[in-house]
């Protein structure tokens, strides 16, 4: 099954996926009633919680090849965040300083996907 260097692994991108799942919804919270925008707050609201949605379903995943599949999906989900996020701030609905910051807690959750997937497979 999943190894302890994995399992450590795990928790830390399963409590930072969460945490980063709660900035999204707030972020979306913020571009609905602050800023009246509508569709980009649902795209990266969508994408954006999906990351640790994911992460959680890979726990009961059915084979290490289902676990590695549901890390990619999840890789694929925070690619196209950081795409949202992007979006937001050249749009100016991020300023600087709040688009850093969420922008580097997305750069964080890639990395950390990045690993587990080499890592899973490398175990395979």
């Amino acid at each position: 099954m999943i190894n302890n260097g994995e399992f450590m692994k795990e928790n830390v991108i399963k409590n930072k996926s969460f945490a980063f799942a709660i900035r999204i919804v707030k972020l979306a919270q913020y571009l609905r009633e602050d800023k009246q925008e509508f569709v980009l707050s649902k795209q990266i609201l969508r994408s954006g919680t999906a990351i640790g949605a994911l992460v959680r379903e890979s726990e009961h995943a059915e084979s290490k090849a289902d676990f590695i599949h549901k890390m990619n999906i999840a890789l694929k989900e925070a690619n196209e965040t950081q795409y949202w996020i992007d979006l937001l701030y050249q749009t100016n609905y991020l300023k600087e300083k709040a688009y850093n910051s969420i922008f580097n807690d997305s750069e964080e959750l890639i990395k950390l996907l990045v690993s587990i997937i080499k890592t899973s497979k490398q175990n395979k």
